[in-house]
């Protein structure tokens, strides 16, 4: 398909990201209900149905529905979140709230995660409410807040306490749809499963002295730097599952190669040796439950020996780990420190995953083709989270699917989630805006 260019979509986009609805994890942030409002008003224009709901002051979620006229069509729900990670104003080359359109290409935080596809999938569903679109299966968009923390406020919120405005048979939410050129031909992934976390916080424990006189004394900081240490060189053993698999597969690697990256028993050492390092780490993420110390909280006087540390880890789990598994694995990587050191908490929110063997993938892969002929969807495994957790836990099948061009590299759009930089070009936000309506249209008449 040429270039298209769509400015309806860069507007919503924009507006969505002026309005700074930077999540950082504390009740009062996000301050979703700004942008709820804004695509609330688009499907009213339309004459869709829509559902407000506002668990916490200011973290509104939105449903808008198009009711569907059999009950025994599957149903699909497109499902967006309209927070955004906090930003390091300082490392990045324009505003990160300022929506700028420079050359092609829209910056600013959510630009990529993923206020271009809830930008994309809200106009969609406007432009299908307004055009009169009468689905056989019911057609969701559910634009939900709290996505960057952990959903409490948003989707887990939504399934938990107003299951049957969000119920659907499939979902589709972030990420998927980048095309990636391989030996095997160009592929665009489809994330069919993602990662659990058991998110755990350590307590090291020492005893409390004047730090006029260190020798000798029980530090537990100084433990703690030692936990740290051990933490980040300890490294659990790969697993080969079959999502990962079916994606080394598809590739067309070299035969050395692909028999590297399915072999337990030799992927790590390839991975330390690939020369692109963005590649390397996504693939050691997928095979591996992987353990990042990220936060330490410790001491009370710079003149008072600590006896006390907590330590918070991110802890991203494989199919079949919990939270029984990650305390053995912690433990094991502490060693003989285990004595000193206590579990104190430990979120555990299991992985994810979902089957292709379903009409939504056939309808995925029909859309692919119209915009990047002769490539293949191939099933992928996420390193990180989505809201598609919640629905998957209800028994939707879940995946995560766009439409992008060729302006911005898989390795380059990657590295945005969460980074600096964040932009999408014009052409992947209409895209995506039209591959979401044919979607529709495909799948739910």
């Amino acid at each position: 398909m040429s270039d298209l260019q769509d400015p309806e979509v860069v507007d919503l986009l924009q507006a969505l990201i002026r309005n700074r609805c930077v999540n950082d994890g504390s009740p009062e942030s996000g301050q979703e209900t700004v942008s709820a409002e804004i695509i609330a008003g688009l499907a009213r224009e339309g004459g869709a149905e829509v559902e407000r709901f506002e668990p916490v002051p200011g973290r509104a979620s939105v449903v808008a529905r198009i009711e569907g006229s059999d009950p025994t069509a599957p149903s699909l729900c497109y499902l967006a979140h309209t927070d955004v990670v906090p930003v390091n104003e300082a490392n990045w080359r324009h505003d990160p709230f300022g929506g700028e359109l420079i050359e092609g290409e829209i910056w600013g935080r959510g630009a990529v995660d993923m206020l271009n596809l809830t930008a994309s999938m809200s106009l969609a569903f406007a432009r299908l409410a307004r055009s009169g679109f009468a689905p056989k299966g019911s057609l969701v968009l559910a634009a939900v807040a709290d996505e960057e923390a952990l959903g409490s406020h948003g989707a887990g919120w939504l399934t938990e306490h107003a299951a049957a405005a969000v119920q659907a048979d499939y979902v589709i939410t972030e990420s998927g749809g980048i095309p990636i050129d391989m030996p095997g031909g160009r592929l665009l992934p489809i994330p069919v499963g993602e990662k659990g976390s058991c998110w755990c916080r350590l307590r090291i424990t020492g005893e409390a002295g004047h730090a006029s006189q260190p020798l000798r004394t029980d530090n537990a900081l100084v433990t703690a730097a030692e936990v740290v240490r051990r933490l980040a060189e300890f490294r659990s053993p790969a697993q080969i599952h079959d999502t990962w698999r079916s994606f080394v597969e598809a590739m067309g690697m070299p035969d050395e190669i692909t028999a590297a990256l399915l072999d337990p028993a030799a992927i790590d050492d390839l991975l330390e040796v690939l020369p692109d390092l963005g590649v390397a780490r996504q693939a050691h993420a997928c095979t591996h439950t992987t353990v990042a110390p990220t936060i330490v909280h410790g001491g009370t006087k710079i003149n008072v020996i600590p006896d006390t540390v907590e330590l918070d880890l991110d802890i991203r789990t494989l199919p079949g780990w919990g939270e029984a598994e990650v305390r053995e694995l912690v433990m094991e990587a502490i060693g003989d420190l285990a004595p000193k050191v206590e579990i104190i908490e430990a979120h555990d929110d299991p992985s994810t995953t979902s089957s292709t063997d379903t009409p939504l993938w056939d309808a995925m892969s029909r859309q692919a083709s119209k915009f990047h002929p002769d490539s293949r969807v191939v099933p992928f495994f996420m390193a990180g989270a989505t809201d598609a957790r919640f629905f998957r836990r209800k028994g939707s099948q879940a995946y995560g699917f766009g439409m992008f061009s060729n302006k911005i590299t898989f390795g380059q759009f990657a590295s945005m989630f969460h980074g600096d930089n964040e932009r999408i070009d014009v052409e992947s936000l209409a895209w995506s805006a039209a591959m979401f309506e044919g979607l529709a249209r495909d799948f739910c008449s």
